[in-house]
């Protein structure tokens, strides 16, 4: 599913109309998907008292649909005109046809029956500022707005549902004004808007669905950020034949840990294999092995030498180079550590003139690798770099604060330039592709704000290559199947304390649910 901003959105309403279907049936289709989302969210409508906010635009008009439709099924319904509308609305000459409870604000109490209105309402629907918005708030939308937010904040169990985004939210760039009001649930209408998924938009918008409004198909095709869905997901899994055998579903070797990081050894390897990879080799300082065999008993291991400070010695790349042609996949870095002499190891390993397989690269991998500012020029290899925010900054040179402020665009201008698959990581992580293209993950969850879960999902791209998946097929699943694992197990313990280990038992339940449906 395309997530577009407000211009792209507007093109495509344009296209719409060229390909027959006019603004007035989109209209009529967006106003009833937002009824019937009412009606699911309140369950029973019948007698409920519901608060409308109509805004000037077409926002207010898909408002006005929605409010007929609402008044049709029994809701005991109030609509407020937060300005003037055109004097020949059609949409609201309809309306008055059939409800009588419509009230202008700027009239003489409109502000004071807004308030006592929102006392006793069950709901409010905030179709007041769509995706046109831009400029500061003023007058009685100001006031109307603000009157809601109090609302809310006196009776946080008044649910409210924004239309396509919440009031004063800039569908670009996820800005907030001071006066708008936060979203239980944002219905948006057609695709999803691209300030939904950027904080603080994101987190203004509350819970975010996206309803058809009846667009033809093949209208987005220009449009380059996509939202990945449960479908699309799907679409990806790789094949378990009934006649396979450990082979057929590869082989993945993680070099990964050391004396400090232990647990990122285990969990990135038993992650490649609860992904499905046939077979995961280990390969682990010679310190730690018996430690990370105690834990993870299915991989192989391979035994890597260690220099006296403690970090990997250069000589242990020929040993895992002598070893690569009979793996599927690569994964490097995972708590490796970031000794000089496990820089000199990874420079040697991923700079060599070897054929390597499909890597991933995460953790002090990324780490070392920003230390040499052309790294990505002699790392040929075709490559998945996963990186946090804070690795991002290192890599690219900004802070953290840079990177967290534009998210997409830094993950999608790195991809190019350094022509590599990058998954950002984070709430509503990006996977940037070296074409320009890009896809957000639809989950952001706190749970995963805790140490290790990078590794799981190091581990589970590397398991996922290992199958046969391309580097951006393996990059968007991998992350899509760890962020449904992260819901799964939310659901069962709620964020606070969600381990790392957690997710593990919770990759192949996440994909046999894909599978089934």
């Amino acid at each position: 599913m395309k997530i577009v901003t407000s211009e792209q959105m507007r093109q495509i309403e344009e296209r719409s109309q060229q390909a027959g279907v006019s603004t007035d049936a989109l209209m009529e289709n967006a106003g009833l998907a937002m009824a019937r989302r009412v009606r699911q969210h309140l369950g029973l409508v019948t007698g409920t008292p519901v608060v409308v906010l109509i805004g000037p635009g077409n926002n207010g008009g898909d408002g006005l649909v929605a409010a007929r439709h609402l008044h049709d099924w029994g809701a005991h319904l109030t609509i407020y005109l937060c300005t003037d509308r055109p004097a020949r609305d059609p949409k609201l000459a309809i309306l008055r046809e059939h409800a009588e409870d419509i009230h202008l604000i700027s009239a003489d109490g409109g502000l004071a029956r807004l308030r006592k209105s929102l006392n006793g309402a069950h709901m409010a629907v905030d179709a007041v500022l769509g995706t046109g918005q831009s400029r500061p708030i003023e007058g009685t939308i100001r006031e109307a707005l603000l009157e809601l937010a109090a609302a809310k904040a006196r009776r946080p169990e008044l649910r409210v549902l924004a239309l396509d985004l919440p009031s004063g939210l800039n569908a670009d760039t996820g800005d907030v004004d001071p006066t708008s009001p936060a979203a239980d649930i944002t219905v948006t209408l057609g695709r999803p808007k691209v300030g939904l998924y950027v904080f603080p938009g994101a987190e203004h918008a509350g819970q975010v669905e996206v309803v058809g409004i009846g667009l033809p198909t093949g209208l987005d095709s220009g449009v380059g950020l996509e939202l990945m869905t449960n479908s699309r997901a799907a679409s990806l899994l790789p094949a378990r034949p009934f006649s396979a055998h450990k082979g057929t579903f590869g082989r993945t070797l993680v070099v990964a840990g050391s004396r400090d990081y232990v647990g990122a050894a285990y969990l990135a390897a038993t992650a490649a294999a609860r992904s499905g990879a046939g077979l995961v080799t280990l390969a682990v300082p010679e310190s730690i092995h018996s430690a990370v065999a105690a834990k993870a008993t299915e991989p192989t291991y391979l035994s890597l030498p260690e220099s006296p400070s403690g970090g990997l010695s250069p000589d242990a790349a020929d040993m895992v180079l002598q070893r690569l042609s009979e793996y599927d996949s690569l994964l490097v870095g995972c708590g490796l550590g970031q000794a000089p002499t496990t820089g000199e190891f990874l420079e040697q390993l991923l700079y060599s003139d070897a054929s390597l397989p499909p890597t991933v690269v995460d953790a002090d991998g990324l780490n070392l690798l920003s230390r040499d500012p052309g790294w990505w020029q002699k790392l040929r290899s075709h490559a998945i770099v996963t990186p946090h925010p804070g690795e991002m900054g290192r890599l690219t040179g900004l802070s953290t604060e840079q990177v967290q402020q534009d998210r997409i665009r830094k993950a999608t201008e790195s991809a190019t330039t350094w022509d590599k698959v990058v998954v950002l990581k984070g709430a509503y992580s990006v996977v940037a592709l070296p074409s320009g293209q890009a896809m957000l993950s639809p989950f952001a969850n706190p749970g995963l704000a805790s140490a290790g879960t990078g590794d799981v999902l190091a581990g589970t791209i590397a398991g996922l290559l290992a199958q046969g998946l391309s580097l951006e097929d393996a990059a968007a699943l991998g992350v899509f199947v760890h962020g449904r694992a992260g819901e799964k197990v939310r659901e069962d313990l709620g964020d606070t304390g969600m381990l790392a280990s957690d997710l593990l038992p919770a990759l192949p339940r996440t994909i046999k649910e894909l599978k089934t449906g």
